[in-house]
């Protein structure tokens, strides 16, 4: 989905991922300043909108995801995971119930497979899904923002910004009222900072919730049967996750940020090391710097200087070894 906004004079577009919005509109720190004091919003139109409806929509969803929502609040935000039978991360969804509706915005790609399987799953319930991508757009309003949301804008509030189910056809009339704009980029380095992992960058084939600090936030440890729900137990009783994420200060000295998958290593050791993990998001921060997510191997030291490729790195630890 291309995005009406990439017409906002200084407009940039996003690649990879996040292709259809602007990487933004000119200025990344300013954009970022402007994030982080609670103004502007971004567009975030290229994820996909996903619904489900009906009386059983609640207790339905509770046996297929890793969150209790069986007796959701309406209006409460929350994420929610589906795990494959091994306890793999398979899709990750950001939710809220208006009180007929849940509402679930969902990786850019990822929203076929998940009503594929979402509709495989349905047998005799009372439910009905959609696909609302082509007729609703997300936009991010920055925790501390006053903006209003429009009369009807479904609203998922959360506490790093609200996210709002907007009618795609009121993207350019509400980016006119609610400006300036921000890219994903600025949004990418708060996100960052804010050490919040992303489906497809923090994540793999093979990542389970304990490695990237989900679970709690997007995992309920006292909820009924589910699908990947005994690794998701036993490691949370038995054993410890085989890698953790991390937070990096990276050499403001060079050029380039390292890319997604750079191999990360002991600074001991240099580039010809063994590679203890790799960098995940790469971004540059408007007062951090250059900074980083990773995943690395949970033994590895959590004071040790690393090297992200040839970028001397140094590790703060989110998940605990």
């Amino acid at each position: 989905m291309k995005s009406p906004l990439l017409s906002l004079p200084g407009a940039v577009p996003a690649e990879g991922r996040d292709e259809g919005v602007a990487a933004h509109y000119g200025d990344l720190f300013r954009e970022q300043r402007a994030l982080a004091d609670g103004t502007g919003f971004v567009d975030l139109s290229h994820r996909g909108v996903v619904t489900v409806t009906g009386d059983d929509r609640l207790s339905w969803l509770h046996l297929l995801l890793t969150q209790h929502v069986s007796d959701l609040p309406v209006g409460r935000a929350t994420e929610a995971l589906i795990l494959s039978a091994n306890g793999h991360i398979e899709h990750a969804l950001s939710l809220v119930d208006d009180g007929e509706t849940v509402w679930a915005h969902v990786e850019p790609g990822t929203r076929g497979e998940l009503i594929a399987y979402l509709e495989s799953m349905k047998f005799f319930y009372r439910v009905e899904v959609a696909d609302r991508t082509e007729d609703v757009a997300v936009v991010h309003l920055p925790a501390g923002s006053t903006a209003e949301a429009p009369e009807g804008v479904v609203v998922r509030e959360t506490a790093y910004g609200r996210d709002l189910f907007l009618p795609r056809e009121e993207l350019q009339s509400f980016a006119a009222a609610h400006g300036p704009a921000a890219g994903v980029l600025a949004y990418e380095a708060l996100r960052v900072e804010g050490h919040r992992p992303r489906l497809g960058f923090e994540t793999d084939h093979r990542t389970i919730p304990h490695e990237v600090g989900l679970i709690g936030t997007a995992v309920h440890l006292q909820k009924g049967c589910y699908r990947g729900q005994e690794t998701v137990a036993r490691v949370q009783n038995l054993g410890k996750p085989p890698r953790r994420l991390v937070f990096l200060h990276l050499d403001g000295s060079e050029v380039t940020l390292p890319a997604h998958g750079t191999p990360l290593r002991l600074a001991a050791d240099g580039p010809d090391g063994r590679q203890l993990g790799f960098v995940t998001t790469a971004v540059r921060h408007h007062e951090l710097g250059p900074i980083a997510l990773a995943l690395v191997k949970r033994n590895v030291p959590v004071d040790a200087p690393l090297v992200a490729g040839t970028t001397a790195a140094a590790q703060e630890t989110v998940v605990e070894p």
